[in-house]
């Protein structure tokens, strides 16, 4: 995801510091809209926004109070936030962090810190998000499940076994690469094991008998390998 695609709440009730950090964010290409309170923050689609920089000491309702409250709703609750607060007692950063704060940033700041800050954040983030999304893996109505180790074909739970799910695992993760078989014998077998280019012909074909209609899209390459081809 580019900046133009990150969505920043800044949430601070000093006005021109909103403005000075908008201005700054928004020169580095992300698009940022700002709030002068907690409450008025609440009126907003929190959902939309990718990150959240939060000012702690607030008129009636503090920034760990707001941020008590996303945690506790299930659509904002891993919803990214940088404190930016004056407070900056050891006990005050535990507190932050304790609510779940993605990072704390005391006042006086300088605007570079903020944005070094605020990249790092969004790239964990994003980083995160790609790790618990690659616990499957799929092509139309194959997919493979690396949590549980099962395979799924149309609906239907294939029986796999350990190497023929890890072949499958590597065809499909790198579709359109050619693996040569000394290649599939490095990543599938162990390494203390001797393994004959003829045991993997072997394994494929059980492999493609296993998927069905997704048998046409393993194909071989003569004098190359395997690939998995869309």
């Amino acid at each position: 995801m580019t900046n133009n695609h990150y969505r920043i709440l800044v949430v601070d009730d000093e006005v021109d510091l909103c403005e000075i950090l908008k201005f700054n964010l928004e020169t580095e290409g992300y698009i940022v809209e700002t709030a002068n309170s907690a409450e008025e923050a609440l009126t907003r689609d929190l959902t939309s926004f990718q990150l959240l920089l939060l000012d702690v000491m607030m008129g009636e309702m503090s920034g760990f109070a707001l941020a008590r409250q996303l945690r506790a709703n299930k659509a904002t609750s891993r919803l990214p936030i940088i404190f930016l607060t004056a407070r900056d007692t050891e006990n005050d950063m535990v507190t932050g962090f304790n609510l779940g704060a993605d990072d704390y940033i005391s006042k006086p700041f300088s605007i570079r810190e903020v944005l070094v800050r605020v990249r790092a954040v969004l790239r964990r983030t994003a980083e995160a998000d790609h790790e618990e999304t690659a616990r499957t893996i799929s092509y139309q109505g194959l997919e493979l499940n690396l949590d549980n180790k099962t395979v799924t074909v149309n609906g239907t739970v294939v029986p796999f076994t350990k190497t023929e799910f890890e072949l499958l695992h590597t065809l499909l993760s790198e579709r359109g690469r050619v693996f040569s078989r000394q290649e599939l014998i490095n990543r599938v077998w162990p390494s203390d094991v001797m393994v004959l280019d003829r045991t993997v012909d072997v394994n494929i074909t059980r492999l493609r008998k296993k998927i069905g209609p997704f048998a046409k899209c393993i194909v071989t390459r003569l004098g190359f390998g395997y690939l998995f081809e869309e």
